[in-house]
């Protein structure tokens, strides 16, 4: 080969390493939550998300999108859609390593930390691919909503509950696993639900008949919705199945598929309903709270899958910077690279650490702590997102703006979880709500704010700040944003400055509480030690368990 086509100074390929075992951060988080038992029972999903074979399937899945197939041959209405190969890996391997529907099987089994069990694979997994995330979540959150209804969940739990995927149309009860989608928003009305104008009409037989269109529906290759509709009690909830028990396909028209800025592996929908069976979830007229069962559960995915991309970002940045050298100098060595990546690495930490105590809360039945805490850190672990993504795919200089990287489809990706089951100022309301309506939920969360009180000073004026904030109830709405950010980040501290590395609870304290942190990333302030974050920010080889440092 001539000379001039040499390859000099160019990043290995990131392959054989484990981002659950491997992963100081989150595997230290499953000890502390869960058991070594665990931990190791996710040995061969994390072999699996560091191969190239998986990562394979994420670059396939995103390279050919599903189509939608509205008639057959003969002119027949089918509405199906179509997923490549390697879309079917993926969610296989994610049923069938329990980050779907199994962890409520498992808890009434016995299983003490199925949720965290499942918390800690998801956010391992699906740094492989995040589309596929959508129905795998839903699939897992469908199931405490569907309890509301006791006749539904005895018919449709052990099929949403399986580790058993099966992909194409068929009566549910007789499929081996289930995969579940919803459906709420219209065009007229987004966030706003109670606007929607789909209609419910009883049947002589027990069942509803369903007329209207939905804006977006998820995975409309799914075998269950949960679907929101109006009766004359006002907004309530039904479970659509594609089909009916006799074996024939229900009403359920595919218009088309989105075309969305990321999440291209998943397929997105608009749904036409028109005299669609479906069945009546928890009581007439109160659609939202049964629905709001399932997305507290979305809710928790959301913020697991925005830490699983912060985190990928972050390898994928520390990864180059340990290899590519400028200036005379591996990039990884050079004090202000340091920088950023130590800031990235404090990002990512936080983010896992309160991600994988909010699985903990659904082991431990703590429903109040996690109505407050789930809402703050959805609204603010995926508000940050994308910034981070950002600057990790800055760390790979024009490398990071090509496809080959992975890191465009990442950056196209991170938005999505901030807008999905609520954006900002949905969630920033919530978390009002929250805490104006039950005292529980803010007594539960503040004990947990408690537990560090007098560790740090930094911390403790911070959450002297956010009982200021609190305190004053004049235009709350407009600082909701403030209180929900303020509340995320004193949990966080919290939970760094009782369970992390020293120097990864003082960096986020000097940085995210103590004023001295500027507009970007990389400008933690001088004392930090950014060598150990960076050694820190590593990820093991299969199997090579957590590190402290």
């Amino acid at each position: 080969m001539p000379a001039a086509h040499e390859v000099t100074n160019q990043v290995p390929p990131l392959v054989g390493h484990d981002p659950i075992a491997g992963d100081a951060a989150l595997a230290e988080a499953c000890l502390r939550h869960a058991d070594r038992a665990t931990l190791d029972s996710l040995a061969g999903l994390g072999r699996l998300a560091g191969s190239e074979q998986a990562q394979e399937w994420g670059r396939l899945a995103n390279e050919n999108p599903p189509r939608l197939r509205t008639h057959d041959r003969y002119g027949h209405r089918i509405d199906e859609v179509e997923f490549h190969p390697a879309w079917h890996e993926l969610m296989r391997t994610a049923v069938e390593h329990g980050l779907a529907g199994v962890p409520w099987r498992a808890a009434a089994e016995g299983d003490a930390h199925a949720h965290v069990r499942r918390a800690v694979g998801y956010l391992g997994w699906t740094q492989v691919e995040m589309g596929h995330g959508c129905p795998t979540t839903m699939t897992y959150a469908v199931v405490p909503a569907l309890r509301r209804t006791p006749e539904l969940a005895a018919r449709f739990e052990p099929g949403l509950t399986a580790a058993a995927y099966q992909f194409g149309l068929a009566e549910p009860t007789g499929k081996a696993g289930l995969i579940a989608g919803m459906g709420m928003t219209e065009k007229q009305g987004g966030s706003d639900v109670r606007a929607n104008t789909t209609r419910a009409v009883a049947r002589p037989d027990g069942t509803y008949r369903l007329t209207g269109h939905k804006w977006f529906t998820s995975a409309p290759m799914s075998d269950l919705f949960l679907v929101l509709a109006q009766l004359d009690e006002g907004v309530s909830c039904f479970l659509v199945p594609r089909v009916l028990p006799d074996g024939t396909r229900n009403v359920f028209h595919v218009q088309r598929l989105k075309d969305k800025l990321g999440d291209r592996s998943n397929a997105s929908s608009e749904v036409e309903f028109d005299g669609t069976t479906g069945w009546l979830v928890g009581e007439p007229g109160r659609g939202v709270p049964a629905i709001i069962e399932m997305v507290n559960m979305t809710r928790l995915d959301c913020v697991l899958g925005s830490a699983a991309t912060v985190r990928a970002a972050l390898t994928q940045a520390s990864h180059h910077a340990r290899h590519r050298s400028a200036f005379g100098a591996l990039l990884a060595d050079q004090p202000l690279m340091q920088n950023v990546l130590a800031d990235l690495t404090v990002e990512s930490e936080a983010a896992t650490a309160l991600a994988v105590r909010l699985a903990a809360a659904v082991d431990g039945g703590e429903t109040a702590f996690l109505r407050l805490a789930g809402a703050a850190a959805k609204f603010w672990v995926c508000k940050r997102t994308p910034g981070v993504v950002a600057e990790a795919m800055e760390v790979l200089g024009g490398n990071g703006y090509v496809e080959d990287s992975g890191l465009p489809r990442l950056y196209r990706q991170s938005p999505l979880n901030s807008i999905w089951e609520g954006s900002g100022n949905v969630i920033a309301l919530d978390v009002l709500r929250a805490l104006g309506r039950s005292s529980e939920s803010l007594a539960a969360v503040t004990a947990e704010i408690e537990l560090a009180r007098g560790v740090d000073a930094r911390f403790d004026d911070a959450v002297k700040r956010l009982s200021a904030e609190l305190g004053d109830p004049d235009q709350l709405p407009l600082r909701a944003r403030r209180i929900a950010g303020l509340l995320a980040l004193c949990l966080q501290g919290s939970l760094l400055l009782r369970h992390a590395p020293a120097p990864v609870a003082d960096a986020f304290c000097a940085s995210r509480l103590g004023g001295d942190w500027g507009a970007v990333l990389g400008t933690l302030p001088a004392g930090t030690d950014v060598a150990s974050l960076v050694r820190r920010s590593s990820v093991g080889a299969p199997g090579g368990g957590p590190r402290t440092q």
